[in-house]
């Protein structure tokens, strides 16, 4: 059985537990407690990290957003390509 969800079926989720959310005090996990249905869209965990992603995303939590994670990726991965190509010895001539 796969336990890749539908992303319409994610973004659903997500934007009930965001709408949700002020109803309850410890997050996603209070919010899905022991009820079966909550476990039929998504695991707890699953949704918790998206809530996350979503609340630095629109800035209501003070962390990177998606985009400004991709861009130091970005910014890593040239570092390390520059860093690689100024290090490498010249090839010996003959």
């Amino acid at each position: 059985m796969s336990k890749h969800y539908p992303v319409e079926q994610r973004e659903r989720a997500l934007k009930m537990v965001l709408n949700h959310l002020n109803e309850y005090r410890s997050g996603v996990r209070g919010m899905l407690g022991d009820r079966p249905e909550g476990r039929s869209v998504s695991g707890p965990e699953s949704l918790r990290r998206r809530e996350l992603k979503a609340q630095v995303d629109t800035a209501q939590r003070p962390r990177a957003t998606t985009a400004e994670q991709q861009r130091i990726r970005d910014l890593e991965r040239e570092v390390n390509y520059a860093h690689t190509q100024t290090s490498q010895p010249a090839s010996p001539q003959q």
